[in-house]
Parts: C-alpha cells; sequence; structure tokens
C-alpha cells in the first residue's frame, strides 16, 4: 500500500509540473521551480516526502501565480515563500498554505493559487513584487513545506519537523 502511494504522488508531481512548465512556454512569461527534499532543509530532515513548486508571472507583472504539490508527507502545517541563500534558513515573505497539525498523509496539490505584493509579509512587507522577483532569480529564496504531528515534543521525525521537512531553493525554468 505504501508503494502505491509514493507511485500516485510520484505521478502527480510529474503530471502537473509538465502541464504548468508547458502553459510558461505557451506564452512565454517568466517562471520559476524549486524541488523540494528533506535533503534541502537547515538541517537536513530524514524523510522520504517530496515536492515542486511552479511559480509563473502575470503578463502585466503585477502577480504571481503558483502550484504547489507535494508527496508521501505526514500532517502539512504551512508552506511558506523565505528569502535566503542555499543551506541558510530565513524570514518568511509569502504563506502558501495553512494546514492542521496531525492531519495525516498528503499526495497531490497542496496549493494552487494567486498573489502579489499586498501579502508579503516581513522583510518584504510594502514592497513592490520586483523585490520578491529578484530575490527568486538570483537564487535568495526557497520554497519549505512545514509538518507537525501535533504531539510534543517536535523533530521527532518525518510528519514532525515545525520548522520545515522539505525545502528547494527558487530557480528560473528551464
Amino acid at each position: 500500500m505504501m508503494l502505491r502511494g509514493w507511485w500516485i504522488g510520484a505521478l502527480a508531481l510529474a503530471v502537473v509540473s509538465a502541464s504548468f512548465a508547458v502553459a510558461a512556454q505557451a506564452d512565454d512569461r517568466t517562471a520559476w521551480i524549486a524541488n523540494l527534499s528533506g535533503a534541502n532543509e537547515v538541517p537536513a530532515r530524514p524523510t522520504q516526502a517530496r515536492g515542486v513548486a511552479h511559480f509563473l508571472l502575470s503578463e502585466d507583472a503585477m502577480s504571481m501565480s503558483y502550484i504547489l504539490i507535494a508527496a508521501n508527507i505526514e500532517n502539512v502545517v504551512a508552506a511558506h515563500i523565505h528569502v535566503g541563500p542555499p543551506g541558510v534558513n530565513g524570514p518568511v515573505v509569502v504563506t502558501l498554505f495553512i494546514g492542521t497539525p496531525g492531519s495525516g498523509r498528503f499526495d497531490g496539490v497542496l496549493a494552487m493559487d494567486t498573489f502579489d505584493a499586498s501579502d508579503f509579509s516581513g522583510p518584504l512587507a510594502g514592497h513592490p513584487l520586483q523585490d520578491l522577483l529578484d530575490n527568486m532569480t538570483s537564487g535568495n529564496a526557497y520554497v519549505n513545506v512545514h509538518t507537525n504531528d501535533g504531539v510534543a515534543p517536535t523533530n521527532t521525525g518525518a510528519g514532525d519537523f515545525p520548522g520545515g521537512e522539505i525545502r528547494g531553493q527558487l530557480r528560473l525554468a528551464d
């Protein structure tokens, strides 16, 4: 049963990733991608969870659409864009998803929405969208997915990393 869930999650990641990439190329808008894994977290996390996040700039360059897909992950409580280079934890600047501790296993589209500069928090609050785009393009922004089983203590293993279980640095999509 566990293997079947992994395949379903992997298939969902591949199909949605490919369709989002094709949509970005079809209209020549700028797109970014982040491949999420526990190895990219700081500190690295022992987990089989994986994810991908795609971001597509609107035609008027005033908003950003995104899709966040996760597989083989448990108890997702939040997902964000943070500013920070690889290997460094940075502040949250955009919230992509809010969930509930102890929510169980998840495989599929975790979040799909649009945001603009009015949604910024932390050091980008009050800044234009271009400031986030500059961080994303230079490799100074990442996406991570936080988990929490709702049982003390925290950080006891997969499904219980409130500081982040999977992470990926944003880069321009090919």
